[in-house]
This record gives structure tokens, C-alpha cells and sequence, in this order.
């Protein structure tokens, strides 16, 4: 990188200073390699160490740069593509070999899923926690909840916090209607956090899928993706990769 001093720009300096850091990444550092520390960037540019943070985050949410516990931050491998879409309609667990079962147990829901699953404030149900890994690295969290009674052949063995992959195989016996699914940005939590290997905080996408089952909501699944590493895709749109 340069020593290049930000003179008076017509916009905002974090803005200017994430194009000149930006441009460097591409001709002066390779894939994985660990940048300056913060104080050295922002003697380097004549910036305070806040306008660079700035910069920085915001390469970070376009998946250039990379924050990593322990490490540093680096430069970002191309996104990886994860298809999102909800064409093929099917349970989780079936022919998802990207994701692995974790654990499940039984607890209440936030708010906001109990009211989409029409349960009480404080009834329990079915959460399942899994991880999806692609390239061999962790890039989704995922919590699934399933209310009691979309499995009701689980067993007394099994129930209330039966392993995870038998609340997964019961939900597959129910006939699936459709599916409905939003995306979001947002924050890591510290959980979240911990299991993708990134810092609490750092910018995740948050996608929330409503499976429907005998015209009410069988299961709602909520996944953290890591924003940093993770390109969503939606059906055919799968092959559309745009330039940075």
C-alpha cells in the first residue's frame, strides 16, 4: 500500500479511503494474506483510526476483507455461492449433505418465531441446531424449530430432547405444502459467532424460511450466514456472478 494523504474529497473520507484500499487489494496482496495493524494503516493515510475502521467494515460487508479471532484481518477469498432457493421444496435433512445435525433440545422460541408457529409464550418445542459447511469450512448456523405437534411419532425416548436427527426424520413424514423464506442483514451473535469463526458483531445475513405443512407452519428455520464469505443465491439465478 501507498502513503497516499486523503485531501479534501467531495465524499465521505471512509468512502475514498475504502476505494484506494480496495484498488491495493486487488494489485499488492494475495488471497489470505494478514494487512497492517490499524494504527500503521491510518499513519500510512493520515486517517483517524475511526475513518478507517469505517473503511474497513465496509469492505468486510462486501466480502473483500476478512476479521478473524485471533489472527488479524485478511484478504477474502472469492464468495462462495450457497443456493437459497425454495424451488425444490423439501424438509431439512433430505439430500442437504452441507449441513450437519448437532444437537437438539427442547426450549421456548424467541417471540417473533412463536408467533409465526402459532404457539403459546411459553410452550416449549423442538430446536435443532445445525452447521453448514462448504469447502470445508463452517459458513451458516442454523436453528430449526419444530413445534410438538408437527412430530408427533417421536418417541417418549426421543422427547422432549431427543437427538437431532430423529426430530428431522419425523418432520419428513409430514406432506410439505411450500415454503416461504426472507433474507436480512444483520449482526453475529456471540453463539453464532463462536460456531462460524467470526467476531461478535461482524455482518451475517440472516435467512428465515417458514416450512408449511396442512395449511399452517409446521417449522421455522433461521440461519446465520456469514456475509463475508457467502454469495445467496435464488434458483436460476445461481450462475449470475457480478463484478466487484
Amino acid at each position: 500500500m501507498g502513503t497516499t494523504q486523503l485531501a479534501s474529497v467531495p465524499e465521505p473520507k471512509y468512502q475514498h479511503l475504502k476505494t484506494v484500499i480496495g484498488e491495493a487489494l486487488d494489485s499488492d496482496f494475495a488471497v489470505g494474506e494478514i494487512l497492517p495493524n490499524e494504527r500503521e494503516l491510518a499513519a500510512r493515510f493520515g486517517v483517524a483510526r475511526a475513518t478507517l475502521r469505517q473503511a474497513l467494515e465496509q469492505l468486510e460487508l462486501e466480502g473483500r476483507l476478512q476479521r478473524r479471532r485471533g489472527v488479524g484481518t485478511t484478504v477474502a477469498p472469492p464468495r462462495v455461492g450457497v443456493d437459497v432457493s425454495t424451488t425444490q421444496h423439501t424438509w431439512p435433512g433430505v439430500d442437504d449433505e452441507a449441513w450437519q445435525a448437532l444437537d437438539s433440545a427442547s426450549d421456548v422460541p424467541p417471540a417473533a418465531v412463536a408467533r409465526v408457529l402459532e404457539t403459546g409464550a411459553e410452550d416449549r418445542v423442538h430446536v435443532v441446531r445445525r452447521l453448514r459447511i462448504t469447502q470445508g469450512q463452517p459458513v451458516a448456523a442454523e436453528l430449526l424449530y419444530v413445534p410438538a405437534g408437527s412430530v408427533p411419532g417421536l418417541s417418549g425416548i426421543d422427547a422432549p430432547a431427543g437427538p437431532a436427527r430423529a426430530v428431522l426424520r419425523e418432520l419428513q413424514h409430514l406432506a410439505l405444502d411450500g415454503q416461504d423464506r426472507s433474507v436480512e442483514l444483520g449482526s453475529a451473535r456471540a453463539d453464532d459467532a463462536k460456531e462460524l469463526d467470526r467476531l461478535p458483531g461482524a455482518p451475517v445475513l440472516v435467512v428465515t424460511t417458514r416450512y408449511l405443512s396442512g395449511g399452517r407452519t409446521a417449522a421455522v428455520s433461521v440461519a446465520t450466514y456469514r456475509a463475508d464469505t457467502c454469495r445467496l443465491t435464488f434458483g436460476d439465478s445461481v450462475d449470475l456472478v457480478m463484478a466487484s
